[in-house]
């Protein structure tokens, strides 16, 4: 019989002959793909951007007509012997463009603004393939769940269709009297630029944090910033359309005085052209003032959700919409700078540049709203 012992003596354990679970082992094994996938999508965002803003330069420089056709495989490759050269120039001189606006051009001249087109198609090429080859991998290797995979799936179609508006807005100017592209094209072209931009950042921040987290999130989901945030990404989807607007006519360059515009405040040549729809879309008057008034418009409802929000209890949001005004102003200041000096490039495409940021502070700012995370209380 063995010793007898008290019930109040200490009792050891060894530990290491315990098999102790492990926490989040199911997460873990969920969860391994999320960082090769987010690596992908994050390239895919960089490059996303170089596109719009290459794409900006393209229009600011005149070269989106450079390239009369388009050849999906053979186009990838440039002119590589004078003969080439010339046959691609004779091309060019065919269309209104030239004809009207550029005659006489040499040959030096149109090997610049070949290149820039043939950068802008080669770059939106190479975005193509990095989705597709990643996309490819994800599905062979079976590494992403089925949701993520209709997603990854919806970047790669909205790729496709962007690349197809490119070219129905290069169409446009082709033939007829037109010397540039049709704006309304313009501004689907560069909108729907936008649409997968914001889409590539909001599933970057789903994945930044884990699903279980996010599910969880929702529950104290902020919904008076959710619908301040909806209404800033609404005028600034439009802000942008309207700038797509204004470069496409070349609007920027027309009236270069603010407040007013050549000493009105809305130009007595407004509604001139007929039918009187076209206006909104071709007249540089209108087309400017309707792109400073909703620029106004933005930044008194940016100022507004602001001072509503300003005492926000959760600090990483009433940080967001802080740094959304300051963004709005920084705009709103480059945007005078762009008119002042008749939308130079390097002026222009910085404020191309702001609107990228401005969107992406303000899904930021919703992306919190709708999943807050735990703050400590101090």
């Amino acid at each position: 019989m063995g010793k007898t012992r008290n019930i109040f003596e200490e009792v050891t354990v060894d530990k290491s002959s315990v098999n102790q679970p492990k926490s989040g082992i199911i997460n873990n094994e969920r969860d391994n793909w999320r960082n090769s996938v987010l690596v992908w999508l994050k390239i895919l965002f960089a490059m996303v951007i170089a596109m719009v803003i290459v794409g900006g330069l393209t229009r600011l420089t005149d070269s989106g007509l450079s390239i009369t056709e388009w050849n999906v495989i053979k186009g990838a490759l440039p002119p590589l012997n004078d003969a080439a050269w010339i046959l691609e120039f004779d091309k060019y001189k065919t269309i209104p463009e030239y004809q009207l606006q550029n005659k006489g051009m040499a040959l030096s001249d149109f090997k610049v603004i070949y290149w820039w087109e043939w950068g802008h198609r080669q770059l939106g090429r190479l975005v193509g393939l990095v989705w597709l080859l990643g996309f490819l991998y994800l599905i062979i290797f079976n590494k992403i769940p089925m949701t993520w995979k209709y997603r990854m799936l919806l970047v790669g179609i909205l790729g496709g269709l962007q690349g197809t508006i490119g070219w129905w807005m290069v169409s446009s100017g082709l033939s007829g009297r037109m010397v540039d592209v049709a704006s309304y094209r313009l501004a689907t072209h560069l909108g729907l630029a936008f649409i997968i931009l914001g889409t590539l950042f909001w599933f970057i921040m789903k994945l930044g944090r884990p699903e279980v987290e996010l599910l969880q999130s929702r529950r104290l989901r902020d919904k008076k910033s959710v619908r301040w945030t909806t209404l800033l990404l609404i005028l600034t989807f439009a802000q942008i359309l309207l700038g797509a607007l204004v470069a496409g006519i070349d609007a920027g360059r027309s009236y270069i005085d603010w407040p007013m515009m050549n000493g009105e405040f809305l130009p007595s040549e407004s509604f001139d052209y007929s039918p009187f729809w076209t206006n909104f879309f071709e007249n540089p008057a209108l087309v400017q003032f309707n792109h400073r008034m909703l620029g106004y418009v933005l930044m008194c409802v940016g100022i507004l959700a602001w001072f509503k929000l300003r005492n926000l209890a959760h600090r990483k949001l009433r940080i967001s919409f802080k740094a959304i005004l300051i963004m709005l102003i920084i705009q709103m200041f480059i945007g005078i700078l762009t008119v002042l000096y008749a939308a130079p490039w390097y002026i222009a495409i910085v404020h191309q540049l702001g609107a990228i940021f401005l969107l992406i502070l303000i899904l930021q700012a919703r992306f919190i709203a709708c999943h807050p995370q735990e703050q400590s209380l101090r």
